[in-house]
């Protein structure tokens, strides 16, 4: 099997010697980097980018907490770190609020850096991997019939068979053959396990 292409850490901060000092070390820890000397300069590639941001927050023109909301605004779903000095902590964290990884303090320790960017890679990795199961779950749900559907929100919703029989003004013993329909099609191991799956697709 082919070895996967290593992921791209996107390195923005307008001073020459940082970026440079910055990418040899990722580079070192088997990264690939991309550089970028302003904000704007990134901006007019991210709508094609994946990977990891590093952008510092003391930018001229536009600063990293602008970048953070543009890109935000753009739908760009990377995961960004942003790097600071002493001073900034304050604009760090009103970043963080905003959706970012992680923060770190200038100057910074190679390990501290890489031990971020690795995090924001896992955190990255467990989002996928919850949009790839809440669309599965979807996929299953919708192959439900309406009355199927109608048991199934009446069961997240907590409701005894008999209460959704009479709500739904048929037998006990049919709610539980549509019950069992519902368990098969979405392949629920129990009913906790299809209220998991249903909240998870959005339909409760």
């Amino acid at each position: 099997m082919p070895e996967a292409a290593p992921v791209i850490v996107h390195v923005i901060d307008d001073d020459d010697d940082a970026r440079e000092a910055l990418a040899f070390m990722l580079k070192r820890a088997k990264f690939a980097v991309e550089t970028y000397p302003s904000a704007a300069a990134f901006l007019s590639v991210a709508s094609d980018v994946g990977g990891v941001i590093v952008t510092d927050v003391r930018m001229p023109e536009m600063d990293g907490m602008e970048l953070v909301q543009r890109l935000r605004a753009l739908k760009v779903e990377i995961p960004i770190i942003v790097m600071t000095g002493h001073g900034d902590i304050p604009l760090a964290v009103e970043a963080m609020k905003a959706g970012v990884i992680d923060f770190i303090e200038k100057p910074y320790e190679g390990e501290r850096m890489l031990g971020a960017i690795r995090g924001a890679l896992d955190q990255r990795e467990e989002r996928d991997a919850h949009d790839a199961e809440r669309t599965e779950y979807a996929r299953r749900i919708e192959t439900l019939s309406p009355r199927e559907r109608q048991v199934l929100d009446g069961l997240v919703a907590g409701k005894p068979s008999k209460v959704i029989a009479y709500e739904l003004d048929i037998s006990p013993r049919t709610i539980e053959i549509y019950r069992a329909h519902v368990m098969t099609k979405t392949q629920a191991r129990s009913l906790s396990e299809l209220v998991r799956m249903a909240l998870l697709a959005g339909v409760a």
